[in-house]
């Protein structure tokens, strides 16, 4: 009984990836392509290309065993012997099969299931041409955010990407670019010092020392997991400046990113999750289905975050390039915060979607503001409020937005939509007398004609007055005139437009309509 496994990955690489030398090598080549394990049984036929266990063979019948491996095309075999050696090693090389041994103590099912995970994990990447850009996107965001140099690696420390430096580079990472692996004594000495077995077996950013001796520089390294399945890890070298203060956090945000894109391959029948993100969003695609595709609550509260650039660049290809930067930036940081974090671009903006987010949603958004800008690009964060389940997100996220549209007149990097509450009652009022003029006052649009043809600032002067809720000294302080020129102009508006200031609804209609003729 087999899991056979395509594409291959070689032996030398599988050993490696297992970690610990739980696995010594006997006979024949550490080259041999690997794509399967199984359980060795005679009767079961074929075992093309596969490394199989043969569990229960003793003495001569392992000898036996080898052999009838070997015929059924294995590429590799495991056996438990604890004696002499020298007729294994010589059947191994006669049937042109590999051969390892393991330790009487180690359990044949939690070997297998240990090397089908590093066989699947790799055959999840390999020649994924579909996910490398985003890889590649992702590894330059991560080494934006941390201040180092990155490399993003499969289980078989295979390199699928890694981000472009202007730094000085250390020969590890050098090495591990021009083969496209980790060069294998390195990788030997990481495992002697316990580095695999803490990045496959929890979600802990480990932290490398610098070794000059061996021309290693500090590093920081995350493994990317799928539940308990170890998919590859995520590496940063430090350059010449120390790490950025929040790297950490950035490099377990782009962990949990890399395995939703390593994993895409799995169902490619499955909608893309930005799809179903943007569906979302727009009220297009129910929350059932996404909760249902992405394995979310959909009972749980949530907020949105909105985001976007303060400039936007004419150039068409900028644009694009700054609104990838944006996503990967809001990516890895919202998903740092939170797992179950959503991300998805909708026009030129981009919206986090957080779970069970608390009362620190400000200061999230404020260090991607910040990471943004030590990036090169300025930024905004609008917050709507938490509802209380995700088939209610639309409601949030048109309450961003609102914040966001409100921010654009203000010098708000994040703003609540509760900071913002007035602002925004504003602008919706002006919106609806922009959209319905049979709403506003002809006498508004005589009062602009009249400064137009006589080159008077009675509009200017009135709407200050007005702002400074009738205090004319105050008005006048901000016009740079004298009071006395300012009542003189307020006489001759209100013969003009026939306004009634004693009037206070009236004041309220002529205000709202004056602040629209200035947006």
């Amino acid at each position: 009984m087999s899991d056979r496994t395509t594409p291959s990955l070689p032996l030398r690489q599988l050993l490696l990836a297992v970690g610990e030398p739980l696995l010594q090598p006997v006979a024949g080549g550490l080259d041999v392509p690997v794509r399967g394990v199984g359980i060795f049984d005679d009767d079961a036929g074929g075992f093309p290309g596969e490394l199989v266990l043969l569990v229960g063979a003793r003495g001569r019948n392992a000898v036996r065993s080898v052999r009838a491996a070997a015929r059924a095309g294995a590429a590799a075999a495991v056996v438990k012997h604890d004696g002499p050696l020298d007729e294994l090693r010589a059947a191994a090389e006669e049937g042109g099969i590999a051969l390892l041994t393991v330790g009487s103590r180690m359990r044949w099912d939690q070997l297998q299931t240990l090397l089908r995970e590093v066989l699947e994990a790799a055959s999840l990447t390999a020649d994924s041409t579909s996910d490398s850009g985003d890889l590649f996107s992702l590894a330059q965001t991560v080494a934006v955010l941390t201040a180092g140099s990155v490399t993003i690696e499969d289980a078989g420390h295979r390199v699928l990407a890694y981000s472009r430096s202007d730094d000085e580079i250390d020969e590890l990472r050098r090495l591990s670019i021009l083969g496209w692996e980790g060069p294998e004594q390195y990788l030997a000495l990481l495992r002697e010092w316990g580095v695999y077995q803490r990045l496959r077996s929890s979600e802990e950013v480990v932290r490398v020392d610098e070794r000059p001796e061996l021309g290693i520089r500090r590093r920081l390294a995350v493994g990317i997991r799928a539940g308990t399945q170890h998919l590859g890890t995520i590496w940063v070298q430090e350059g010449a400046q120390p790490f950025a203060e929040r790297a950490e956090s950035a490099l377990l945000g782009a962990a949990r990113l890399a395995a939703v894109q390593l994993l895409r391959r799995r169902s490619p029948s499955v909608r893309p999750r930005e799809d179903l993100v943007e569906g979302l969003l727009d009220g297009r695609i129910s929350a059932d289905l996404v909760a249902g595709q992405l394995g979310l609550d959909p009972s749980a509260p949530v907020t949105v975050l909105a985001f976007t650039a303060r400039e936007v660049e004419r150039d068409r290809s900028e644009h694009e390039l700054h609104q990838l930067e944006l996503s990967n930036v809001v990516s890895v940081h919202a998903t740092s915060y939170r797992r179950g974090a959503l991300v998805g671009t909708v026009g030129s903006r981009v919206y986090a979607v957080l779970p069970e987010a608390g009362p620190s949603l400000s200061t999230v958004a404020g260090h991607i503001v910040g990471a943004l800008a030590r990036a090169g690009m300025r930024a905004q964060a609008g917050i709507g409020s938490a509802v209380p389940a995700l088939g209610d997100v639309v409601r949030s996220r048109a309450e961003a937005d609102r914040v966001l549209d409100a921010m654009a007149r203000t010098g708000r990097d994040v703003a609540t939509i509760s900071d913002l509450r007035a602002e925004i009652l504003l602008d919706e009022t002006l919106s609806l007398l922009a959209a319905n003029p049979e709403l506003r006052d002809p006498a508004v649009s005589a009062l602009v004609a009249h400064d137009a043809e006589h080159g008077t600032e009675l509009v200017t002067s009135l709407l200050a007055y007005l702002d400074a809720l009738g205090d004319v000294r105050a008005a006048a302080t901000v016009l740079h005139i004298h009071p006395n020129t300012l009542r003189h102009r307020l006489r001759r508006a209100t013969e003009v437009g026939g306004l009634h200031l004693d009037d206070p609804r009236e004041r309220l209609a002529w205000h709202l309509q004056l602040l629209l003729t200035a947006r």
